[in-house]
């Protein structure tokens, strides 16, 4: 669900980031207990549904974000093959589908500051200190931030492997992956320096 905010705008996009989040929250859980393939087909039916309404445009980039999921739900399907319990490998690929489909509808249309600004008030019901909900809003938004970052980084390691390489890219690429996260990490330790640093 981790995926920046689309530029296509949509009547989403003036919906509020708490009822979103905590929607969310309960269409996950009810997606969990379906137990059907036609149920859990049906909840990502009205899920493509919800992505058409905005456009082709804002519907490819939902589909493209599920892209990671196809190899996941190749060995879900494989295994359950296996043990001939295809119809519930299916609910499991459905139900995965529409969780992972529904995060990323809400955090395409949501603005980050706005997601860290439910997350701070919900910490100021719980008593948290100031100082404290800063430094986990900060901690919240660079992991969002990192993440698609390091993805789109990783894609490009493996592309540059390719194309030197006959052979399958290998664990030799762990390296300068770490070290392009660290590099990251330092680069933004820096940014926070200059800027006055953490409270």
């Amino acid at each position: 669900m981790i995926s920046l905010t689309s530029e296509v705008r949509t009547p989403y996009h003036h919906w509020w980031a708490g009822p979103k989040l905590l929607g969310l929250c309960l269409f996950t859980v009810v997606t969990f207990y379906l137990d059907t393939p036609l149920s859990s087909g049906g909840v990502l039916a009205v899920l493509a549904l919800c992505y058409l309404i905005c456009g082709v445009r804002f519907a490819r980039q939902g589909l493209r974000l599920l892209r990671p999921l196809v190899w996941v739900c190749v060995i879900i399907m494989g295994y359950h093959i296996a043990i001939r319990d295809i119809a519930d490998g299916a609910v499991v690929c459905l139900r995965l589908g529409a969780a992972v489909a529904a995060a990323n509808l809400v955090t395409l249309t949501t603005q980050l500051d706005e997601m860290l600004a439910v997350l701070e008030r919900l910490m100021a019901r719980l008593r948290v200190s100031r100082r404290i909900r800063r430094r986990i809003a900060l901690a919240v938004a660079l992991v969002i931030r990192f993440i698609p970052e390091l993805t789109r980084k990783g894609g490009t390691l493996i592309e540059a492997w390719r194309a030197r390489s006959t052979k399958k890219f290998s664990w030799k690429l762990l390296l300068p992956f770490a070290l392009l996260a660290l590099d990251d990490a330092e680069q933004v330790a820096e940014a926070l320096k200059a800027r006055g640093g953490v409270e």
